[in-house]
């Protein structure tokens, strides 16, 4: 195995492993946009009911409801700049991946003619 097979080959699991990192990511941003919207929904309900505290503490209730809503709105940017970063990652693990099967079969293919050359040698010298 060449050298530049063995590099690529670890390139190339690099890569699937950033991918992955980034869905992970994507996925993790997502879940707590939606997390925050629930909060957020949670503490609009609770205002409006007679037994809520929001009648005496409007602005701590229209703050946190506030902050709920940012949350959420930062952490689905964060997801959207996610996305294009696992379309990177992607990218280049396709990338990678085709250098390394050109490579691969690069290497085989030298490998293979050594052979071939080895068999005709040692029938000349066996007939010679």
């Amino acid at each position: 195995m060449t050298a530049r097979k063995d590099r690529l080959k670890k390139l190339v699991k690099v890569q699937e492993q950033l991918k992955a990192l980034h869905e992970t990511r994507h996925a993790g941003f997502l879940a707590a946009a939606v997390k925050a919207e629930a909060e957020a929904k949670e503490l609009i309900e609770r205002f409006d009911t007679d037994s809520s505290l929001g009648s005496l503490f409007p602005e701590i209730y229209h703050r946190r409801i506030t902050d709920a809503l940012g949350r959420q709105e930062r952490n689905l940017e964060n997801a959207r700049q996610e996305v294009s970063l696992i379309a990177t990652a992607t990218a280049r693990t396709n990338m990678v991946e085709r250098a390394y099967k050109d490579e691969r079969r690069r290497d085989e293919r030298e490998r293979s003619d050594r052979e071939r050359l080895d068999l005709i040698m040692q029938k000349r010298t066996s007939d010679g």
